[in-house]
């Protein structure tokens, strides 16, 4: 199959701002629950519930976009979803009604789903192996600054024209990103679609039918689980158990961010000598090793100043993990790539919010949290080091 040229920095921040939309619109409004729960009459821990439902919609509209992707084309989805995504923004930012809200807030998601799920299967329509790797990365940096500064802007926009400004801002975001895009996306060659009388159930059966690719769909699940607990229990951790303040916490916290971006600039180094999976398999065990290093940190020297370093190694390994993963991942689909994204991306959320809810059982130590780590951890390496017993795509050399 001949692929287009590599997309330019613009497209590739246009994609990146679309994968931003879920971040952007799960972490802006955090900081003004007490005010949105005055103005809606209910408290603020039941204000809480719209998150919940806004990552279950998530899931739900990628596993519906991602086959109707690869169905109808990517550009038509992907749009469509932008177009939902502003609507319900910017109802949400008219309404004053909690039942209103939630149903809003689905709808959302629901859309923000549809053209997040879009963009692995734009990449795979375009490039192959490790400049596809590199095009993940460039995403990944530009998705990674969304959740550390959405809080920030989320307090702006609050102090400026209260909680409903946030959602109207989240309405223009993907209005102009519609705009932009529709220009974009039907300006080059069109993306071919496929097999328009296939069902979602046969394109799902097909994906999950090429058994060297479940490993990553996995893998990609298992991993975001290691960052998902981390996330889950971080203010316990330095909060309550090292006793830092508010402040030196947003610190701490963001260091892991700072190392994930360097993870990210420094895997576009590596991918012009080594193959996506190799840097996989590396990036994996320097994850296990970092959790290692937390679990003797605990045992021998508890003190916050070796723990930091070593979680940041633990999270901050995502930024190698991930876009390598996912271009090892997508390698498999020529055919049924906006499936096989949605398989992952919903598995991913999915999983990692079950292991995020089964680690309320465990003990309240960070012991606990580390052993859980550690167990997910474990899962990855044996996914990643496991013998192929079929074989690999062609631009996936070990």
């Amino acid at each position: 199959m001949n692929h287009s040229p590599a997309p330019g920095f613009g497209f590739i921040l246009l994609l990146a701002m679309t994968v931003a939309l879920g971040p952007l619109a799960l972490d802006t409004y955090l900081p003004a629950f007490p005010a949105m729960a005055d103005t809606l009459g209910v408290d603020s821990h039941i204000l809480s519930l719209s998150i919940s439902i806004y990552v279950f919609a998530l899931s739900l509209g990628q596993l519906i976009g991602g086959p109707l992707s690869d169905r109808l084309g990517r550009g038509p989805v992907l749009l469509s979803g932008l177009a939902v995504f502003t609507l319900a923004s910017l109802a949400i930012w008219q309404t004053d009604d909690f039942k209103l809200l939630l149903l809003l807030r689905a709808l959302q998601a629901f859309g923000g789903g549809w053209a997040a799920v879009c963009v692995p299967a734009l990449v795979r329509d375009r490039i192959r192996g490790r400049e596809a790797a590199k095009l993940f990365s460039m995403i990944g940096l530009i998705v990674v600054a969304a959740p550390a500064f959405a809080p920030s802007l989320g307090s702006l926009l609050l102090e400026l024209g209260g909680w409903p400004s946030i959602f109207l801002f989240l309405g223009v975001y993907g209005a102009a990103l519609l705009v932009a895009l529709r220009s974009t996306l039907f300006r080059g060659p069109r993306t071919p679609v496929t097999a328009p009388a296939t069902s979602a159930l046969r394109r799902y059966a097909a994906v999950l039918a090429t058994r060297p690719a479940l490993r990553f769909i996995g893998l990609q699940a298992m991993a975001f689980s290691v960052m998902m607990l981390f996330i889950t229990h971080s203010s316990f951790i330095y909060q309550h158990h090292f006793g830092v303040g508010p402040k030196l916490f947003a610190i701490l916290f963001g260091a892991n961010i700072v190392v994930m971006t360097a993870m990210m600039l420094l895997n576009r180094i590596a991918l012009n000598r080594f193959s996506p999976h190799r840097i996989l398999r590396i990036s994996i065990t320097l994850q296990a090793a970092g959790i290692a290093a937390l679990s003797l940190v605990l045992w021998l020297a508890p003190t916050l100043w070796l723990f930091v370093p070593a979680m940041m190694i633990t999270v901050g390994a995502m930024g190698a993990i991930s876009p390598n993963n996912q271009a090892s991942c997508m390698e498999y689909f020529e055919e049924n790539g906006g499936t096989a994204a949605a398989l992952m991306g919903a598995l991913q959320f999915s999983v990692a919010g079950g292991v995020s809810a089964l680690s309320s059982m465990l003990p309240e130590t960070v012991e606990a949290v580390v052993a859980g780590m550690a167990i997910c951890s474990a899962v990855c390496l044996l996914l990643v080091w496991t013998p192929f017993r079929d074989s690999l795509p062609a631009e996936q050399p070990l």
